[in-house]
């Protein structure tokens, strides 16, 4: 076994597996990555300023540690039912439980000689253990005849926000707990149908994804469409 260091932390307004975006740039979610000492030091990000885009390494943290091999998952993509081997996939019950994701580097910022880094399109939740940062190269990372047979751009569900749901928004947005860009996130983030994919075919069923301070209720009506239904502050624990 080898011990990796933890170098920082991603935050998120995505705390929950539910919802987060199954690959990266699929939703332009923004967030931010801290750093912890000895890693946060202003000298170990000179020159990343030059790079547009960032490889994330990281930890599925959420996932409980492998006791048995598992040889094969079930890919989301392939319905939940068909079976594939885990190294053919990027299914997060992995034996190292690391995770790799490109990600748009936005900005650099210092504070009080320490970095953060606020980047764009992460498929991270908020906590997600951060083992190593690599600049994104062009000339040998971008590779234009590359395959990926029976995986192709996934579709997304058109959204609808009832007038219910519209009313709270717009009260959340005076109150500054959200802001047009945040509902916006929210639509794309549901367009992915983030359901599990053997309830995808459920009508009037609803669920809840969790985005920052608020639950949102959403449902599939009979056309296929995903109406946003409810809109609801997470009740915070008085301690």
């Amino acid at each position: 076994m080898i011990n990796l260091p933890i170098i920082g932390y991603h935050r998120s307004p995505l705390t929950q597996k539910f919802g987060a975006p199954r690959q990266p740039n699929l939703v332009n979610v923004s967030s931010r990555i801290e750093f912890v000492p000895p890693y946060d030091q202003v000298a170990a990000f000179e020159g990343m300023e030059n790079y547009s885009h960032l490889w994330v390494i990281w930890q599925f943290h959420h996932n409980r540690a492998q006791t048995n091999f598992r040889p094969q998952v079930r890919p989301p993509r392939f319905g939940g039912n068909a079976k594939m081997g885990v190294f053919a996939t990027r299914s997060m019950y992995r034996p190292s439980a690391l995770g790799l994701s490109v990600v748009r580097l936005e900005r650099i910022e210092r504070i009080d000689h320490k970095v953060v880094l606020h980047i764009l399109g992460a498929d991270m939740v908020d906590g997600t253990p951060i083992l190593d940062i690599k600049p994104y190269l062009t000339f040998s990372d971008c590779i234009h005849d590359a395959i990926s047979t029976h995986i192709d751009t996934p579709s997304t569900r058109k959204v609808i926000i009832d007038a219910k749901a519209k009313q709270a928004f717009d009260g959340l947005i005076l109150q500054e707990v959200l802001d047009e860009a945040d509902v916006q996130i929210i639509q794309s983030l549901i367009a992915q149908d983030p359901r599990p994919a053997y309830r995808q075919e459920e009508v009037g069923t609803s669920f809840a994804l969790r985005y920052d301070g608020v639950d949102v209720d959403f449902l599939m009506d009979e056309t296929g469409r995903l109406i946003i239904a409810g809109v609801r502050l997470i009740k915070r624990d008085a301690s």
